[in-house]
């Protein structure tokens, strides 16, 4: 199931013209390899046209508008303080819910929670209200999700892994007044400390 989901995104990705690509392990260079020789039997993909939908700078900073759900949210708060516990004690790409994330899974994370605060995105909630993006639901999901994540382990492992100082970064990251460019920015004065 791994190496089918591995081709199927690999064969997006060379579909979509790019002329490389990157995997997990070593193990999936053949399955990328094959894909990418299959679809792309010169050196790159200069020569190909990309047809896709021409987008605008209106677009680029436009509000979403698809669904956001409370189901997003707990995944977006969650994964990101995995993730930047995981950076913080010094691994740089993590297996979490069986894919392989980096610090692009985090910043996305916290950039759409920090969207949808600023523009009071309308969430479909787990029972099928509408409610608006606001801090007291941030809040009350954040709070939730970090007693989640301190059920999964002791209260060791728990400090040990960085996850409260990870929790304070993606929060201040994902509800600071104005944006902040970079979450590695913050999270990397945080790492001095540990030096």
């Amino acid at each position: 199931a791994a190496f089918a989901k591995v081709r199927a995104d690999k064969e997006r990705e060379v579909l979509a013209g790019h002329d490389g690509t990157w995997v997990a392990h070593p193990a999936l260079v053949p399955v990328a390899m094959e894909v990418f020789n299959e679809h792309m039997p010169k050196m790159h993909q200069i020569h190909r046209k990309q047809q896709g939908p021409r987008i605008s700078e209106a677009a680029l900073i436009a509000p979403h508008t698809g669904k956001i759900t409370e189901a997003g949210i707990r995944t977006n708060i969650s994964v990101g303080i995995m993730y930047i516990a995981a950076w913080l004690s010094g691994r740089g790409a993590v297996p979490i819910h069986n894919l392989m994330e980096d610090a692009a899974t985090a910043e996305i994370s916290r950039s759409q929670i920090w969207q949808w605060l600023r523009h009071g995105a309308n969430v479909e909630m787990e029972d099928g209200k509408i409610s608006k993006m606001n801090t007291e639901l941030f809040d009350r999901i954040f709070k939730e999700e970090i007693e989640k994540l301190e059920d999964q382990m002791s209260a060791a492992e728990f400090r040990k892994g960085h996850f409260t100082e990870a929790a304070e970064l993606f929060k201040k990251t994902a509800t600071s007044v104005d944006f902040i460019d970079f979450l590695t920015l913050p999270a990397y004065q945080q790492l001095l400390k540990y030096a």
